[in-house]
């Protein structure tokens, strides 16, 4: 993509996804993510009813007097995007590829962050961890983000969540607000690696879907590629067999996914590529 291209794409995300933060999300977004933590203010005198957990004993010895410390909600987040680059992402049978509907999300995301004076950064993974964008406040950081998403090309095809999860706890020391984003086709078990994140951060998993993972049309013998791997495979779309077992899976995957999110105490929403991402983002930030 030449440069007058990529500057005519990033104009156009910003246009639709920044009018969207500010009138859409950015009251949600902030009810929703505001305030969660507790940052240290300042120490005055105990008086009595004061929380007695909340003395500061160095204080309190050195003045010979007893001293608590004052919290206050932090104002500022850190919020981390952890995003699937892997080749999955070039599927899509309805009104986009997936990539291009994670590009969107992270847009919104971006910029409902930039106006509320947060800092963003970004993990682009795939089996590797192929790029990281510190965290840094500003629209100008917002842009680079949009333009790498649109611009970036993953060395490698297959996902490891595990990889990326442990990355993301090692890097980022800072209590952040995560979204993992996502179709979780991974190759290797992620569960342990999800519960230490979640432990550190406030993790949110966006799962990106497409139609055709819930049922392929009955159209005959047709060959099937695997863009991770590169496997071919011809099937028999017709066959009721074949539609029973690919729904079967479908199913088991799903509840597989959910189960382990709700036992992790990961919020998330399923967002498809042929319906809009609006309702499904609103109602995830209404719920927390």
């Amino acid at each position: 993509m030449d440069s007058a291209e990529l500057l005519k794409k990033v104009r156009k995300i910003e246009i639709k996804t920044r009018g969207l933060s500010r009138q859409i999300f950015s009251g949600e977004y902030h009810s929703a993510f505001k305030g969660r933590g507790m940052a240290f203010s300042e120490v005055r005198e105990y008086t009595p009813g004061d929380d007695v957990r909340t003395i500061d004993w160095n204080v309190t010895a050195r003045f010979n007097s007893p001293y608590i410390k004052i919290f206050e909600e932090e104002r500022e987040l850190s919020v981390m995007l952890l995003v699937d680059v892997s080749a999955s992402g070039f599927f899509g049978t309805q009104k986009q590829f997936k990539k291009d509907l994670i590009t969107e999300l992270c847009a919104v995301v971006a910029f409902s962050a930039a106006t509320n004076n947060d800092k963003i950064g970004v993990i682009f993974f795939s089996d590797k961890i192929e790029k990281f964008i510190p965290l840094k406040k500003g629209k100008s950081h917002v842009l680079r983000i949009i333009r790498e998403l649109l611009n970036f090309k993953a060395e490698n095809t297959g996902t490891d969540l595990e990889l990326a999860l442990k990355y993301l706890t090692n890097v980022n020391k800072k209590r952040s607000t995560v979204f993992l984003i996502s179709d979780f086709y991974a190759n290797r078990n992620y569960t342990d690696a999800l519960k230490i994140a979640n432990k550190k951060h406030d993790m949110i998993a966006l799962k990106i879907n497409d139609k055709a993972e819930q049922h392929i049309p009955e159209v005959g013998l047709v060959k099937l590629v695997d863009n991770e791997t590169g496997k071919l495979r011809w099937v028999d779309t017709s066959s009721k067999l074949f539609q029973k077992q690919f729904r079967t899976n479908y199913l088991k995957r799903e509840d597989f996914i959910k189960d382990l999110f709700n036992k992790c105490g990961v919020d998330y929403c399923d967002i498809n590529t042929h319906e809009g991402y609006i309702k499904p983002l609103m109602n995830l930030f209404k719920r927390r």
